[in-house]
């Protein structure tokens, strides 16, 4: 699961797809499209954060509607904060990757729910591990789709092409 999160086989590596991306294709918008690359980074960036901080037993509070885990702004204010969005990206993927690398017992693990959906199934940090990487790698396809849509692919880290 751990090289995963960085992109085998069929998934791209996240980090390569926006870590070369200038601000203003980060803040792009596209007709029939509701996110921007900038948007679904910090949403990605929302959810790793709390289902890290949930497997470390924090218990942060559920989102009361969807939309409070996307930025309103189709892009951050500027280029600092864009970098800063990248940064943190790479750090929530290293932490996860951390918590993906531990003994099969820890894996095993419950995560306690923070919302009546958790509690309806199992949820060990091996599953919750495996959800939030299906959330990016969902994500970080949309974010390929954008970068080839504006010319921008494939990113200087790689990526197919075909």
């Amino acid at each position: 699961m751990a090289e995963l999160l960085y992109g085998k086989g069929a998934h791209a590596n996240p980090l390569a797809c926006v870590e070369d991306l200038p601000l203003e294709l980060a803040g792009r918008r596209v007709e029939g499209f509701p996110h921007s690359i900038g948007q679904l980074v910090a949403h990605m960036n929302y959810w790793m954060e709390y289902e890290v901080r949930r497997i470390g037993g924090e218990g942060p509070k559920y989102p009361d509607h969807a939309a409070e885990s996307w930025p309103t702004e189709a892009a951050p204010g500027n280029e600092h904060e864009w970098k800063n969005s990248i940064s943190r990206f790479e750090e929530m993927i290293g932490k996860l990757k951390i918590l993906a690398e531990a003994s099969p017992e820890r894996l095993a693990l419950e995560v306690d729910p923070t919302n009546p959906d958790h509690a309806k199934h199992a949820s060990t940090q091996r599953d919750v591990l495996w959800q939030t990487l299906v959330h990016n790698s969902y994500h970080v396809g949309q974010i390929a789709m954008l970068r080839r849509m504006f010319g921008a692919w494939p990113p200087r880290g790689g990526g197919d092409t075909w």
